[in-house]
């Protein structure tokens, strides 16, 4: 028996092994040092000139008021700097969860974005504890790539209004697409080349960082760097300060942001209530109006974080599960400061990595400043363009439409190009929330389809005696959905190349698994034929494959190799014992080639019944060459 001293060591151990990996920061801290501080500070600071203008207009892509974008883009930081595991992730408010968040206030007020996002950090929190990460592998890389093209192209294409300076209503990706055409001519000529000149520099800003300069010039090269990475930030306050001037002498051509709300966010329950068109809206009608985005807002949320970690890890594990808590705490926690739905963002992400950050406390330093332009910079937010924030937005999301993978996907499997295309279409057609779920769905199916028809080959299969049998081979598990196909497949070879007369033998080595449904199909098969004198055995399955058939009561013959499988053959047909091969007193069957049955034209194929009836058809081709040779056979 073990010491009490010994159990007190492995408690003590276990439980400093738990905090070192769910308090990471415990790990950080007593190795954090001026060097490392010195440069999550620049890091956090060029994040958070990049995240400011962002939120400011993933507020307004949302459906918001400006200051929700500030308020989404802070805790996140400080949550991440305490439980993340991976130091350049940057937590706050995305493009894709914007537009989610979009679709579900449409009509309704701020309460809604709040309460989502409060119930997605349950959720989040649900999955983590429960270990539920695993649900984020049936989202596969096809799905991915067509969901979040399309979610580029409906941000995109929402973020006209405000680049050409339009005004209308819409719903859905189409009746905005159909708006923007019929108000076209209504653009204002100010904010359409504001906007567009907007682009075009941030288009060059973002690439002036890749000019090839010569290795005696890094001052100008990181110089070059902090303009291409504070470009957002730049184009932003460059086009306030332009508005502002002409607001000062005249009144200013733009489209403004327009007031946001001075100060910090107060600290407070979320509401699990609210008010909606002079009446009271319960906790439950609330869930009810945000129906199946409770669940794939924290799901698709989750998908791109743990997308970000695997990025930035250089080859090391991420763990899952500790990027679904820290996810979560972050949004409960945002939710108590009126925030929206937050997760990691990779251009931020991007830039926090270039930035030469050391620790994940790189992010305190984000949280800070997003905290002072909240305090200190508000009012002069009113004199920023809406264009300039369309633009910052546009850019953002258009190289997010991954059309580079058509390419690789065709070359590779065309099959997975199915539901990629089928989610970007239903997405933009129905909406994203329906748009995944079908992609899922019909990626699900494509996955369950070899499990229905499974790879069948059928082969006649001659020992050196000259007995004879036919081999079919199964590549691929024994499932229920696939039962009837493979019951029609092996009576149908055993009719046309078994003759009706030669034992039938299933090659289990490719076979995974099996359920009882199986079992009593295989089980049904046998008996149909052994009722024409035709055998049927299971050759060499897996343990737990014979396991479910031993446990389902079937009376189908197992053996386990080829030597069994010689003398089952012989006791069950009555021939004369197979001969000692290789001289060390084992028996063995040649294996059949992997060729499918399906690869031979059954209209080629012709039985020809010999006028000897104790001799076996033969499988001929219309030219008279044998498939396959045969020997004696019983008759039927």
């Amino acid at each position: 028996m073990s010491s009490p001293s010994k159990k007190r060591y492995k408690k003590q151990k276990w439980y400093t092994s738990f905090l070192y990996k769910r308090l990471p920061i415990i790990k950080t801290l007593p190795e954090y040092n001026s060097e490392k501080a010195l440069a999550d500070f620049i890091a956090g600071i060029t994040v958070g000139l990049t995240v400011i203008p962002q939120a400011l207009a993933y507020a307004t892509l949302a459906g918001l008021h400006p200051q929700y974008g500030l308020y989404s883009s802070f805790m996140g930081c400080f949550v991440y700097a305490i439980f993340g595991s991976c130091k350049d992730i940057t937590l706050g408010p995305t493009a894709l969860l914007a537009l989610m968040t979009y679709e579900q206030i449409q009509g309704r007020n701020f309460d809604y974005a709040v309460l989502l996002c409060f119930l997605t950090g349950v959720v989040q929190l649900a999955m983590g504890i429960l270990h539920l990460g695993v649900l984020i592998d049936f989202i596969s890389v096809p799905v991915t790539v067509g969901f979040t093209s399309a979610t580029s192209v409906i941000i995109a294409v929402s973020q006209l209004k405000g680049l050409f300076g339009l005004q209308f209503r819409s719903k859905g990706f189409m009746d905005n697409v159909k708006k923007v055409v019929v108000n076209l001519p209504n653009a204002t000529i100010a904010d359409s080349t504001l906007g567009v000149t907007c682009i075009v520099i941030l288009l060059i800003m973002r690439k002036i960082k890749d000019v090839n300069l010569p290795q005696n010039q890094k001052g100008l090269k990181k110089t070059l760097w902090l303009l291409s990475t504070s470009r957002n930030a730049i184009i932003v306050v460059l086009c306030s300060v332009i508005a502002y001037t002409w607001d000062i002498h005249t009144k200013s051509p733009f489209k403004l942001t327009g007031t946001v709300k001075e100060g910090l966010p107060s600290w407070s329950l979320p509401p699990f209530g609210t008010q909606l068109e002079g009446r009271n809206v319960t906790f439950v009608e609330m869930c009810s109006d945000l129906g199946s985005s409770i669940v794939l807002v924290p799901i698709i949320g989750v998908l791109g974080n743990v997308a970000i970690a695997k990025a930035f890890a250089s080859g090391d594990s991420v763990d899952a599960t500790q990027e679904l808590i820290t996810l979560s705490f972050a949004n409960i926690l945002g939710s108590f400061v009126s925030a929206m739905p937050i997760t990691g963002s990779f251009s931020r992400s991007a830039v926090n990595h270039a930035s030469g950050v050391a620790t994940q406390l790189g992010s305190i330093f984000t949280g800070i400043l997003v905290l002072l332009a909240l305090s200190l910079l508000t009012p002069y937010f009113y004199y920023i363009p809406k264009a300039s924030l369309a633009a910052v937005v546009i850019c953002a999301v258009i190289f997010m439409i991954e059309y580079e993978v058509v390419k690789p996907m065709w070359r590779s499997r065309r099959a997975d190009l199915v539901p990629a295309f089928a989610t970007f279409a239903l997405c933009l057609i129905v909406g994203v929330e329906l748009g995944i779920v079908a992609g899922v769905l019909l990626n699900v199916v494509l996955l369950l389809y070899p499990s229905a028809r499974p790879q069948m080959n059928a082969e006649i299969v001659s020992n050196n005696t000259g007995s004879s049998y036919l081999m079919i081979t199964v590549g691929n598990s024994l499932y229920f959905p696939g039962v009837e196909y493979i019951r029609q497949y092996v009576t149908r070879a055993a009719k046309k190349q078994g003759g009706c007369s030669m034992p039938v033998v299933i090659d289990c080595r490719y076979v995974l698994g099996a359920d009882f449904t199986a079992a009593k199909g295989i089980c049904a098969l046998s008996n149909t034929l052994s009722s024409r004198g035709q055998p049927l055995v299971l050759l060499s399955p897996r343990s737990n494959v014979a396991s479910v058939f031993s446990g389902a009561g079937s009376g189908v013959v197992v053996v386990m190799s080829a030597a069994e499988l010689d003398t089952t053959l012989q006791e069950l047909t009555g021939q004369i014992a197979l001969p000692v091969l290789n001289g060390e007193g084992k028996r063995a069957t040649p294996p059949p080639p992997y060729n499918t049955l399906s690869q031979v034209d059954e209209d080629a194929i012709e039985v020809v019944i010999a006028d000897d009836r104790t001799i076996a058809p033969l499988l001929t081709t219309p030219s008279g060459r044998r498939k396959s040779s045969t020997k004696e056979a019983t008759d039927t």
